[in-house]
């Protein structure tokens, strides 16, 4: 067992006029209509931090906290490799799913909670991030002039960061290949909304290229210019390629989801089972000023035999 956590957050303007089970109904899907009533009957959800009745109205600027109790977090494996490390920044390999940010089940079981029982003075701050499922480089800033550059130069697409990726046969695919297609936002009865490809949504640059073919998988580099979330298993996806093992995006690049009819679990975007692996990372160090590279070895899977 976790030892629970407070989710505070403060009524946006448009949310004003619902109530209090309303508003945590809508927003919060991973829970019906009746666990959450029981929650704020039960002194878990205060507002303004006073106990409140289901149905008081919310007004704009009001503070909402739940106090969750602890639980049971699923596991996942916690150990992780640092690779470098200096008074800026972490490069740690992540394996495969383990979680970075809290969310979804998890609290302690994450990267992020794991660094700061490493060092509890410091305040990590992953610079990007990777899905649970995938594997490799992550880029943590441990002082504010890391934190603020590196987030700098993510934001200007100046860190490159090359992923390996395993698909299916793939014969008519061209050696190399550049993908533009958006991505946006779309419904799914569960989280409210997932990312996948979308006409309408946000510019996302990829390029790939083929290192090995056998005849029912094809492992590929892929470069992103830009970073969506879960680009690379949504342009793939799109591109008619999902990745072996994906649980959500099929060809298309949009959520598989089952009909709602069934009783089937709804696969999210954290559910594991497909392959990719942060491969390389480059940057300027945010100090020095130099150019600094770093490669993370693929697992099996992903490496050329």
């Amino acid at each position: 067992m976790n030892r629970g956590w407070v989710y505070r957050e403060q009524v946006a303007r448009a949310k004003a006029g619902l109530t209090v089970l309303q508003y945590y109904t809508q927003h919060y899907r991973h829970s019906n209509e009746s666990e959450w009533q029981e929650r704020i009957a039960s002194g878990q959800v205060l507002l303004d931090g006073q106990q409140v009745e289901v149905n008081t109205q919310l007004r704009s600027g009001q503070s909402l906290t739940y106090h969750r109790p602890p639980w049971e977090e699923p596991e996942v494996p916690l150990d992780f490799e640092v690779l470098y490390e200096d008074q800026d920044f972490l490069i740690v390999a992540k394996p495969s799913g383990l979680p970075v940010l809290p969310g979804g089940g998890f609290l302690e079981h994450t990267l992020l909670w794991q660094l700061q029982q490493r060092d509890p003075q410091a305040d990590p701050v992953p610079i990007h991030r990777l899905g649970r499922g995938t594997s490799g480089l992550m880029l943590i800033a441990r002082s504010p002039l890391a934190r603020a550059n590196l987030s700098q130069q993510m934001r200007d697409r100046q860190i490159h960061k090359v992923y390996r990726a395993l698909i299916g046969a793939a014969p008519a695919l061209k050696n190399q290949f550049t993908i533009t297609q958006p991505i946006g936002k779309i419904s799914h009865p569960v989280l409210g909304y997932v990312y996948g490809a979308t006409p309408d949504g946000l510019f996302a640059h990829s390029e790939g290229c083929v290192i090995q073919r056998k005849a029912a998988t094809t492992l590929l580099e892929v470069t992103i210019q830009t970073g969506r979330p879960h680009q690379i298993r949504i342009h793939l996806a799109s591109i008619g390629y999902p990745l072996t093992g994906d649980p959500l995006y099929g060809v298309g690049g949009v959520p598989q989801l089952p009909p709602p009819t069934t009783t089937e679990k709804l696969p999210v975007p954290g559910d594991c089972g497909y392959h990719l692996h942060a491969y390389q990372l480059a940057f300027t160090h945010p100090r020095t000023q130099q150019l600094v590279s770093f490669v993370c070895p693929p697992p099996v899977e992903l490496s050329e035999e």
